[in-house]
Order: structure tokens, then C-alpha cells, then sequence
């Protein structure tokens, strides 16, 4: 390089490049003055994570700034603007004091050391092969499928699975028994040796998650309606599957309703009789018998029908001449469930959330309409009440029902209704509750956690770990695998809470004190407690973060939901899936379409691998004049 004189022409415009440089290496100097700051918390990282810290620490410090004009500045004169720099923070910073050293004559070309090599990348992906395994040859990313109970007496179901592209099985410790568990995982087995496919197991612990109580049971009726079109005519009678009470097998096929009758009332009938009687309603009403199957009966009625326990039966008897007569001997319907009380909310109305395990109730009204007493339900933690103050936001089953707390006594919650749709919402049991802005002191595992721990290190390849909110929870759960000789278990971190998003250095910097650990970004919880409008740019941070810790990632909740559940996907949910190649894997919900989903995303990720990679674009030739045709 010829040096210029100062003053001449060209040494003026290298004073950008005087200004950039400086500007880097006290940047740099800070980096590495927090990197020394933080000696205690390394000193306790995995000695296989200990650079991946480090990494992480210099994000950290980059990110606490705003350097949105330098990116500019560095773009403007054809260098690197810092923007995909996540994994080997240091290393790119460096790269670009270098060349512009170089353009400043302080130093040689020769003597620029050549760019190391990628080595965050690598060891992201050493990370990401040993906690999901080694990918498929086809596809970087993984695909995770939600277990549905089915499949522990299903192995088909599970083979197909695999056989068209599921690479890892969730199992949920939040639903199903441990013998259940243990018919999945046999059949997981088994269908790995059948296919030769690998599978890596995960069990999520359920965590201390909020929910709604069980609600009071109102009174035992059956009901069943034909189908009518637009115009009230009936189009398909109601299909009803009377059997004898003392047999309490399920219907052999789908059945509108199931009527269970007193004795063996049903034993003299043919599949050409008819049974009359007067409903609940004081309507006259009847069912044709259509097929007989062991004890039991098909029947049709092409009337809404409300059916309650000793409701008298008429037999009327169709001979082969086809003129009915009614016999004497009359049946009785027998015991029906109670159907759970209906607790609807609108807006302004007041809940009471009791600390006590008392059923739900709706509000009660006197003659006049006036309230006498509000609609309650029981939550199942009740120890958050510690923690919550008046004013704060209450969310119910995934926000549809919002609220604002406006007293708080030892064993009671006064919510106000917010949020609900015109008309009302239905409150119903076991639906998840988020106080978004509480300060919640709970123990990271719960009782039954510890206990359900016991069959994952035993079964599993990966344990999820639900509504992390601070260090300590992870502490807790890296001590339990400890005690259990499972430190070697993969840990994936699941943030779907608005604190664990707030803690998530702390929580990724402890989590690295394990070998074998991911990231999970639970997207359903985490938009109700943090705002659906906030979710894109939280989702983007997670991403950023975990990628500096090089620590694989889930894309989680919902992904093709509508194709899994009805065999329709949304535009919407195809480019959301699409998205997700940017994670290391992405997660299915169980739905009757499940290996249809399984087979777009795999075709979409297979796709979308040419075109991304992490935040890189990836520029191949372009194909605009062939759309059906390459990958």
C-alpha cells in the first residue's frame, strides 16, 4: 500500500476508516473487559461449552448498545455491518479491525493472520448431533411430533410417523400415565428397528403450570339432534347406541349419544321395533331401532331429544304384517354423567379464584336478577396467591378470557373480566392461567415432576423443562440428574414464560453448566404472557441469543396446526413453517392429519434449506421461470 502524506486528498477520505477503527477496538476493549468481569460465572460452564460462554458474553456486550450507525457506516465502505456475526462474535470483530488496519497502512496484508475457521458454526452443529442425533441425508433440521395417547396401542401410527420423516418423539408428562409412556416408547423402539430410522426421545415435565379447577357437575342429561340443513329440514338422524347399564364397554362405532337402559329390558327386542316415550322437555319423542350388535342397538330419531336417569320406555313392537303395537312392560333409562355446570363471563363481570379445591360455580341471581354471588373456580397452585397484587393482568385458557385483579385476600382472588367475546366466554376446567406481570416464587419442579423424573433419565433422551422463570430452576433440576447419575441427559429449556424471556442470559449461562442442552421456544404460552403483537420480535431475540450460546433450537406451538387437526393448512401457517428452517427443529402437534403435516414440512424444510441458513440468505440460482420444478 502507498502511504499518502497527511493533507493530501486520499488521506482525507481514509478518516472514516480512522473513526471506524477506533470505534471497534473500544468496542472490542469493552467486550473483553466484561469478558473478565464475568471469570466467576465461566468458571462454573462445562468445560464443552466454556468458548460457547464466552461467545455468548460478547454478544451480550454488543447487544447492550445500539450500533445501528456503525452497521451503516461499515456497510457504506463494503465491510462486514456485524449483522449475522452471532456465532464467533470476536473473531468477526477482529476480521474487520484487520482490514481496516490494513486500508489505514498500520499494517501489512501479509501479516493479517487468514480468517479461522468457522468454528462457532461447527460447534453449534456438534451440539445440535449430539442432543437430536445426526440428521436425515436430505434435510438439516429436525422434525419433533407430539405423542397422542393413541399410540401406545397404535404402532402403525408411530411407524408411519417415522417412515415419513419424524426424527424425534415428544412425549408430555403433563397427560397420559407412566404405563402409557412405556407402550409409546416400546413401539418408538420397535419401529426404529423396523425402519432403520433413528429417533431421539423427549419427555416433558409438566411443571408448575396454572390451571383452571374442576367445575361442579349440574344435572345428568343426554341430548342428541339430527342434522338439519339451512332450512330446519333433517338431513340425517341422530344416532343413538342404547345398551343394557351393566354394560360398560364404549359403542363399536361413533355414536350421537349412548343410552344406557335399566335390566335386560333390551333383550326381547328385534332391530324393527321402535321405543316411545315423553323427554325431559315433556315432548313426545321416539327412536327407531335400525341394527342390533350383541346386547346392545342402533337407533335413529329425527328429533332434538333431552333424556334423563328413569325417563320411562315404551316398547312398540313392528311384526312381520308392519302394524306396531305397544307391549306392557315398560324399561327405564339408567344412570347418565352429570354434565359440569356452564360458567359463562363477559366483560365487567367479577370471578372468584379460591385457594381451596372447591368446584367451580356459576354467578348466582335472585328472583329479580339481582347477583348474589359471583361465578368462582379453584386454581391448581393456589400458592402464587403469596404473589400477586391488586391491578395485575390474569389470562385464561391461551387469553381468551383476560382479567384485572382487584382484591387479594389469603384464599380469594377478586378478578375482573376485561376481555371476552361479545356474548361471553364458557370457563371451563383444567385451562391455563398466566399472570403476565406477577412475580411468581415457585419451585421450578413440583412434586409429581420429581417423581415423573424418575421414568425420564431412565427412558429418555431429552427431558423439557416447562415454565422456567429463573436460575434457580435450572439448579434445581441439574441437582435432581445429579442425584439420579443422569447429568449426561439432554436438557432442553423450554422459555414460555415472561420472566424467562427477562432471564434469559442468566438462564442460558446456567444451562450451560450441563453438556447435552437446547432451547425450546414455546411460542404458545410466551404470546399470551407477553402480547401476540410482541411475539415475531421476541421469537427473533430468542434466536439471536441461543445462537451465540450455539445451542440448538425448537420451533415450537402450532406449526401447521390446521393441517395437522383438519387437513387444511393457512397460507399464514405454511410461511411460519418456513420460518422455522432457521431453527434446528421443529415441533408438530398431535391432529388426525399428523402424517400429512409431516410430509409438507419435511418437503418445506428440504425446500427452504437452499434458501436459508440461520439469518443468511442463501443467493442460488434463482428459479422464477420453472416454479414446479427444482428444490
Amino acid at each position: 500500500m502507498i502511504k499518502q502524506k497527511p493533507g493530501s486528498r486520499k488521506s482525507e477520505k481514509l478518516h472514516p476508516y480512522a473513526s471506524l477503527l477506533n470505534e471497534l477496538e473500544e468496542l472490542r476493549s469493552e467486550l473483553l473487559a466484561l469478558e473478565y468481569s464475568s471469570s466467576t460465572t465461566l468458571q462454573h460452564v462445562h468445560p464443552s461449552h466454556l468458548f460457547s460462554a464466552v461467545n455468548l458474553i460478547h454478544y451480550l456486550g454488543l447487544r447492550r448498545r445500539d450500533i445501528r450507525s456503525l452497521q451503516e457506516r461499515l456497510a457504506a465502505v463494503g465491510l462486514s455491518s456485524l449483522g449475522r456475526m452471532e456465532s464467533h462474535v470476536f473473531t468477526n470483530l477482529n476480521a474487520i479491525i484487520a482490514l481496516l488496519s490494513c486500508a489505514l497502512g498500520k499494517k501489512s496484508v501479509d501479516k493479517i493472520a487468514p480468517p479461522a475457521e468457522a468454528v462457532g458454526a461447527a460447534q453449534l452443529e456438534s451440539n445440535t448431533n449430539q442432543l437430536f442425533g445426526r440428521p436425515p441425508s436430505h434435510r438439516r433440521v429436525r422434525i419433533m411430533v407430539t405423542m397422542p395417547g393413541e399410540v401406545a396401542d397404535d404402532y402403525s401410527l408411530i411407524k408411519d410417523m417415522l417412515i415419513h420423516g419424524m426424527d424425534c418423539a415428544r412425549i408430555n408428562c403433563a397427560h397420559d400415565t407412566p404405563e402409557i409412556w412405556n407402550r409409546m416408547i416400546a413401539h418408538i423402539n420397535l419401529a426404529c428397528r423396523e425402519t432403520g430410522r433413528p429417533c431421539r426421545i423427549l419427555m416433558d415435565l409438566g411443571g408448575p403450570k396454572l390451571r383452571t379447577g374442576e367445575i361442579a357437575p349440574g344435572p345428568a342429561v343426554l341430548k342428541w339432534k339430527p342434522q338439519r340443513d339451512l332450512y330446519g329440514n333433517v338431513i340425517a338422524p341422530a344416532r343413538i347406541w342404547l345398551h343394557p347399564e351393566s354394560d360398560t364397554s364404549p359403542s363399536p362405532a361413533p355414536a350421537d349419544a349412548c343410552l344406557p337402559i335399566q335390566g335386560d329390558w333390551l333383550a326381547k327386542f328385534t332391530s324393527r321395533d321402535i321405543i316411545e316415550f315423553t323427554d325431559a322437555r315433556g315432548s313426545s319423542r321416539s327412536v327407531q331401532l335400525v341394527g342390533q350388535i350383541g346386547t346392545g342397538f342402533w337407533g335413529e330419531s329425527s328429533q332434538t331429544t333431552y333424556i334423563t336417569p328413569g325417563i320411562a320406555l315404551n316398547r312398540l313392537r313392528v311384526p312381520v304384517s308392519g302394524h306396531p303395537r305397544r307391549t306392557g312392560c315398560a324399561g327405564i333409562v339408567g344412570t347418565l354423567s352429570p354434565v359440569p355446570e356452564l360458567i359463562r363471563l363477559h366483560i365487567e363481570d367479577n370471578l372468584n379464584i379460591t385457594s381451596e379445591p372447591l368446584p367451580g360455580t356459576p354467578a348466582q341471581f335472585d328472583a329479580g336478577g339481582r347477583l348474589l354471588h359471583a361465578a368462582s373456580i379453584a386454581c391448581s397452585l393456589p400458592e402464587v396467591f403469596l404473589n400477586v397484587q391488586p391491578g395485575e393482568r390474569i389470562l385464561i385458557d391461551d387469553g381468551r378470557i383476560g382479567g384485572v385483579i382487584r382484591s387479594v385476600c389469603k384464599n380469594k382472588l377478586v378478578v375482573e373480566i376485561t376481555q371476552a367475546r361479545e356474548g361471553g366466554e364458557k370457563l371451563l376446567a383444567n385451562k391455563g392461567i398466566n399472570l403476565p406481570d406477577s412475580r411468581l416464587e415457585l419451585d421450578g419442579l413440583t412434586a409429581q415432576d420429581i417423581e415423573h423424573l424418575e421414568f425420564v433419565v431412565k427412558h429418555a433422551d431429552m427431558v423439557g423443562f416447562s415454565f422456567v422463570r429463573k436460575p434457580t430452576d435450572i439448579l434445581l433440576l441439574q441437582k435432581h440428574l445429579k442425584r439420579l447419575k443422569a447429568e449426561k441427559l439432554g436438557i432442553v429449556l423450554k422459555i414460555e414464560t415472561r420472566a424467562a424471556f427477562e432471564n434469559l442470559p442468566e438462564l442460558l449461562l446456567t444451562l450451560l453448566r450441563s453438556s447435552n442442552v437446547g432451547v425450546m421456544i414455546a411460542r404458545g404460552d410466551l404470546a399470551v404472557e407477553c402480547g401476540y403483537e410482541r411475539l415475531a420480535e421476541l421469537q427473533e431475540e430468542i434466536l439471536w441469543l441461543a445462537e451465540a450460546a450455539r445451542l440448538p433450537v425448537i420451533w415450537a406451538t402450532q406449526v401447521l396446526e390446521g393441517l395437522s387437526k383438519s387437513g387444511k393448512p393457512s397460507r399464514a401457517e405454511i410461511t411460519d413453517a418456513a420460518m422455522g428452517v432457521r431453527a434446528e427443529c421443529v415441533m408438530l402437534n398431535k391432529g388426525s392429519h399428523i402424517i400429512e403435516a409431516i410430509q409438507s414440512l419435511d418437503d418445506i424444510l428440504h425446500r427452504m434449506q437452499s434458501h436459508q441458513n440461520k439469518k443468511i440468505s442463501l443467493l442460488r440460482r434463482l428459479h422464477w421461470q420453472a416454479i414446479s420444478g427444482s428444490k
